[in-house]
């Protein structure tokens, strides 16, 4: 199950919530970006309950992050390849 987590930081803390979302190996997208939030990432989980236990007890509780929305993924039209 793939879950989208949009993450707002407070800024001074950004290169250390990145550096410790880095580490997780759950997370299998992580993209800094423009706009409403800070941090785009993408987790890879087995279903909503192993979700839930990242999120709660994981990364909700790395220093620096304020809050998240997520967005699970019903279905996958398409993916880019590795080597683009």
């Amino acid at each position: 199950m793939l879950v989208f987590v949009n993450i707002f930081v407070e800024s001074p803390m950004m290169d250390s919530v990145i550096e410790a979302l880095k580490g997780m190996p759950e997370v299998v997208g992580l993209y800094e970006v423009t706009g409403e939030f800070d941090i785009i990432s993408i987790i890879n989980c087995k279903d909503i309950e192993e979700f839930r236990h990242i999120l709660k007890d994981r990364l909700l509780k790395i220093p620096g992050i304020k809050s998240t929305v997520s967005a699970v993924v019903l279905h996958e039209h398409k993916r880019m390849p590795q080597n683009v």
